[in-house]
């Protein structure tokens, strides 16, 4: 049996008898006036992180989510998009549709605003992702990616790129490790099943984002979730684990490479007013302007720039 279906076994099983607390960290759901989760639903956020990121969902953006789980993102999504069709969820495993189905109708007797249609749920997976090329504004996917293999997590990044339309976005929320995760650990097909054993490194993660053509990656959350102890692991040390929600653009790599933010400030503080770099930078005296990481790196050149740390946490705005 392959990774991947143990992986759908397994889901399939936790589809018809929810575990509360499996694989990632539980994270509190979205609160959102007028809102309200199915019980079943909400037991069922298996995810370790949020995609829903409200000031991504402006003009009703056409929104595909890969793996619906129990339906919640995508509900949530639909409280943005409120239109028929304006969420498509993709799930290979049939119970998990069902379910997800039945969480959703319960949904329409919570909620006065929501009609069942406003979420379309497909048969597919994320290697071949059942939309036309260019035709979906966001991406989102909460805790599945990270169980792939670097080699089919590669596929299934180049696949969103193909469905997304230039400037769309691909958001995503995973665990990342930071250290290699051993490989005893990561052939152990039920640990990367439950989201504990196949996760990249930070590092790992981002290129793969910018290997699959993605120029620019924001890091909306950074924080530890999961640490895995000597005791219950074969392990010589405690692994920690993180979570990490992001956001990518589909826009052309610049010659100089990708840019990604995750938090950091230029501030110059010199004798001049202002400081231009003669790259496309000016920075006002004493005024923090957001960056990207590579122009952080071109301007810790300049002995009057102060460069802020990472708070990896970065919602818009500054320059690359």
């Amino acid at each position: 049996m392959t990774y991947l279906e143990t992986t759908a076994k397994f889901y399939s099983e936790v589809a018809q008898t929810p575990e509360v607390g499996l694989c990632c960290v539980q994270s509190s759901s979205l609160q959102l006036p007028g809102l309200k989760i199915p019980q079943k639903m909400q037991e069922m956020n298996y995810g370790c992180g949020t995609t829903v990121h409200p000031n991504e969902l402006g003009k009703n953006p056409r929104v595909l989510y890969v793996g619906v789980g129990g339906g919640l993102e995508a509900l949530q999504f639909a409280y943005f998009s409120r239109q028929q069709g304006g969420v498509i969820a993709v799930e290979p495993v049939e119970a998990m549709r069902n379910v997800a189905r039945d969480n959703l109708k319960q949904a329409t007797t919570l909620n006065d605003w929501f009609k069942e249609d406003f979420v379309e749920i497909r048969e597919g997976d994320a290697f071949k992702l059942p939309v036309a090329d260019e035709s979906v504004d966001l991406v989102a996917q909460n805790c599945l990616f990270n169980i792939f293999e670097p080699k089919d997590l590669n596929k299934a990044l180049k696949e969103v790129y193909r469905v997304l339309k230039p400037g769309g976005k691909l958001l995503m929320s995973d665990p990342i490790a930071t250290e290699s995760i051993p490989l005893h650990l990561r052939q152990d097909e039920r640990l990367r099943a439950m989201c504990l054993s196949g996760a990249l490194t930070y590092d790992e993660y981002t290129q793969q984002l910018i290997d699959a053509g993605f120029g620019q990656v924001e890091i909306r959350t950074r924080r530890p979730y999961r640490l895995l102890d000597t005791h219950s692991y074969t392990l010589d040390k405690p692994l920690l684990l993180e979570s990490l929600d992001t956001v990518s653009f589909k826009l052309p790599i610049p010659k100089d490479g990708a840019c990604i933010f995750t938090g950091k400030t230029a501030i110059y503080h010199g004798d001049l007013e202002h400081f231009d770099d003669n790259a496309g930078h000016i920075l006002t005296k004493g005024i923090p302007a957001s960056i990207c990481d590579k122009t952080a790196n071109n301007l810790s050149k300049f002995s009057d720039v102060f460069i802020t740390d990472s708070t990896w946490h970065y919602d818009g705005g500054g320059c690359c």
